[in-house]
């Protein structure tokens, strides 16, 4: 039985659906204690619960303690399984944080997977979906990940609603070393639901000024509609690096766009490979089957689950930082 302390480092989520992905993965059982100790409301959220329960069923596993506020679960997995599961997260709980914790597992199934998975896929704290979909999943395939993504329906908070199909095939995974930035154009995609179309036109208005003011072509597609939930929002996207911005009542629309806009500029102007979010996301995969990159930094985050992953794997993952910073995992 492998023990975690879920108060270790970042001390967040991420070392829950790390732990538990790795468990199912590696067919170690484990226990995780202490979990968000140091957080306002501790212990597991719904959204913890609903991506343990999830992976618990492709995983066949045996599960104690998922239940909400809980402050410990032991997971001990059984022969992960493929085949199509249907997921309500609930309200505008993040899609992308629940397949992030189901995919690494899903690649070592016994057959093609499919998820129909419902709930907010651009909210708060967490990756929208078209970051997930043209950055991340990309990435993960260098790393021998086959997969493909389709949002049906956009979900913001708090109705959430959204509706997303995940289609994985298994396969051998394979070493990736990503140590070169990929100079690209910058897409993105600019959505709003239930506001004036005018929405959505500005914020990317504003966000290809600052981005063509910076010396990067950029072509950012309008999307607006009349969903179950009321929000707005833009994705960037330049081969390995991202960002995004949600709208807020009261937010200009401008504002929004900006925000994204400044963020891809930063990330395009390092001589890193991948952004500081990717960073965190490939560590399972590094462990896994071995590799590198280069990224900005290490944040807290990705130290967390550099730490988490150790605890399942043998191997070394080092971080040698320069002019960007080197993670490397040999197997």
């Amino acid at each position: 039985m492998i023990e975690i302390d879920g108060s270790f480092g970042e001390g967040g989520g991420q070392i829950v659906r790390t732990a538990v992905a790795l468990s199912a993965v590696t067919g170690d059982p484990v226990r995780i204690t202490r979990i968000r100790e140091g957080r306002k409301n501790p212990g597991l959220s719904p959204q913890h619960v609903t991506s343990i329960l999830a992976l618990a069923k492709v995983a066949n596993a045996r599960i104690e303690g998922a239940r909400p506020r809980s402050p410990e679960i032991t997971f001990r997995p059984g022969e992960i399984k493929g085949g199509r599961h249907e997921i309500d997260i609930g309200t505008a709980g993040s899609i992308t944080l629940l397949l992030e914790c189901l995919l690494p597992a899903l690649v070592f199934a016994d057959s093609p997977s499919t998820l129909a998975v419902r709930g907010g896929t651009d909210v708060k704290w967490s990756p929208t979906i078209d970051y997930l979909s043209h950055v991340a999943l990309l990435a993960f395939a260098e790393f021998g990940v086959q997969s493909r993504l389709s949002c049906i329906r956009r979900g913001y908070y708090p109705q959430g609603g959204g509706i997303v199909i995940l289609e994985v095939v298994p396969g051998k995974l394979k070493r990736a070393d990503l140590s070169v930035p990929e100079p690209n154009a910058v897409e993105g995609s600019s959505h709003s639901s239930n506001l004036p179309e005018h929405v959505a036109r500005r914020q990317a208005k504003a966000a290809v000024e600052i981005l063509e003011r910076s010396g990067f072509d950029a072509e950012i597609r309008c999307e607006t509609g009349e969903l179950p939930s009321t929000g707005s929002g833009i994705t960037l996207w330049s081969g390995r690096k991202g960002s995004s911005a949600l709208g807020e009542r009261g937010l200009p629309a401008e504002t929004v766009g900006a925000s994204a806009a400044e963020e891809m500029v930063a990330e395009l102007r390092t001589k890193a490979a991948v952004d500081r979010y990717l960073a965190d996301q490939l560590v399972p995969y590094l462990a896994l089957v071995g590799g590198s990159y280069t990224a900005p930094e290490v944040s807290r985050h990705a130290s967390t689950n550099i730490w988490t992953a150790t605890r399942f794997l043998d191997v070394e993952i080092s971080a040698l930082e320069g002019e960007v910073v080197t993670v490397r995992a040999d197997i």
